[in-house]
Parts: structure tokens; sequence; C-alpha cells
């Protein structure tokens, strides 16, 4: 298949090249090539190479940022999820858009299935809640992918932060309140080369199975590493940050059961394999 990605040089985009390109023709494009900002670049290129299929992995993912830089988030998140639904409805392909556990407000207690309602805080989750409105508004063929706590070899992420934290012997106190999935973007990539061969069109929620607390998250990463970090719990209180965090976003995977496709590993298993990858183990 022909497959377009935006945001290929992002921290899941790169995975998503690297996966896909032994098996399709994979037309990856950064900012520079495809600003998904612009209607009429993104219909252009569309246009141009004509895709059977287009990932739109590019994203504002500056959590706190947003909440001042409100029109920068909007402008990526839901206008550019837009731009590259009509451009890829105009030519017939599949669309593909990641959005984020975000939309939910993280009130509840059991994982949230894929047609709960949504209620985003901050601007971030609702900027993504909007790019999925205007998602299902401009295309008849698409895939909304929602994913957590998302690491990988590629980029900044809470992962690599702790290893690298770690080794300095620092003292390190990470909340213990927030309960959601990780997720290793080489097994997201995976589930997503999975879906591009279908028509089970809907939203999906995509993460390794099962759930912990940031805090848990990093003493698995140093029990996993082999490495004595001197790190303690705090509250979400005790940690402010300029945008809401949903305390609890764990994702149901319905619509991966339902429609009868493979389910994603344990997120600790997930992580000795990242770990290995780093050759941290």
């Amino acid at each position: 298949m022909r497959i377009v990605i935006a945001g290929a040089n992002g921290q899941l985009g790169q995975d998503l090249v690297r996966r896909l390109s032994p098996i399709h023709d994979v037309y990856g494009f950064g900012r520079g090539e495809l600003d998904v900002t612009n209607l009429e670049q993104a219909i252009q290129v569309i246009h141009d190479v004509r895709p059977d299929f287009v990932i739109n992995a590019a994203a504002y993912t500056a959590v706190d940022r947003a909440e001042t830089e409100v029109d920068q988030a909007y402008a990526v998140n839901a206008f550019g999820a837009r731009n590259l639904a009509m451009a890829s409805e105009r030519i017939g392909a599949k669309y593909c858009y990641i959005s984020t556990d975000y939309v939910f407000d993280g009130n509840g207690r059991t994982p949230y299935r894929e047609y709960d309602l949504t209620n985003p805080q901050g601007v971030y989750g609702k900027s993504k809640r909007a790019g999925e409105e205007l998602v299902t508004s401009f295309s008849t063929r698409y895939f909304i992918v929602r994913t957590s706590w998302l690491y990988g070899a590629f980029g900044g992420n809470f992962v690599k932060t702790m290893l690298k934290l770690g080794r300095e012997g620092k003292r390190l106190t990470v909340v213990d309140d927030q309960v959601g999935s990780p997720t290793y973007t080489v097994d997201l990539a995976d589930f997503i080369a999975e879906l591009i061969h279908t028509e089970k069109f809907g939203i999906y929620h995509a993460s390794n199975i099962g759930s912990c607390s940031w805090y848990e998250f990093a003493k698995a990463i140093f029990e996993e590493a082999g490495m004595d970090a001197d790190l303690h719990p705090c509250t979400t209180e005790e940690f402010p940050r300029p945008a809401p965090r949903p305390a609890y976003s764990v994702m149901d995977h319905m619509s991966i059961r339902i429609n009868g496709l493979t389910e994603f590993r344990p997120w600790r298993d997930a992580l000795k394999a990242f770990l290995q990858e780093l050759n941290e183990v």
C-alpha cells in the first residue's frame, strides 16, 4: 500500500516509518514538507502522492504550554486533523488520527470505553477532542486511535528522563495519584500496521495492557534497568502544573476485542523490550 505519514519526524512518526517501510510504500513528511495547519498544502501533497492510507501523527503535545498557546494547539490538533481528513476524503483514502487519553476528565474509576462521554479539562485535551469531532465530520473512512503515556526510542519521554536522572543520582519525586497505561511506540505502530489492512473504522483505545501510577512506572523502570534510584512518591497537589492531568485515564480496549484485532502486550513486558532496545539491560 501507499501510505503518507504526517509528523514523520516525531516520536511515534519515526517508529511508524521504521515499522511500515519494509512492507509498504511509505511517504514520511515532517512539518517542513507537510504543515498540517495549511489546508492548501495538505490537499496538494495528498493529491500528488495519492496514498491508500494517511496517518496523522502530527500533534501539538506541550500540555502545559497549550494553556497559554491556545490558538497554536487548536491549529495543529483540531484544524490540522480537519485538513488531512478533507484531503484524504477527496481521494478516497483511509485516514488515521492519533488522539489521547486526555479527552477524558479522569474522574472515573473503571477503564474508559471508546464511546464513553468525553470531558477534557485542559486545552490540550480539548483541542484533541475537537480534532476527533472534525475527523468524524469530514472523513467517512476514519480510525481515531487514542493512546496514552507514550514512550519510544525517538525524542524525549518519561522513561528516558527517569533513566537520565537516575544515573545522575538525584532525589526523584514522582506523582503517585495519577493512574494510566504506558504505551510503547513500537507496539502502537504495529497495531496501526494491522488496522491499515481492515475497514473496521471507528474509535480505538490503544495502549499496553494494565495500569500503574507515574511513581509505579518510574519504580518499574529502575527495577528493570537494574538501577538503585532515590525515588519517592508525592501527590498531584504537591507537584502543581499549569495544565490539569487526568487522575485516572486507563482505557478499555473494547473496539480491539470486538473487531478481532491483536491485543497489546502488558505494559511491563513492553517496557522490558524498550530497555533492551536502548541497551539498558
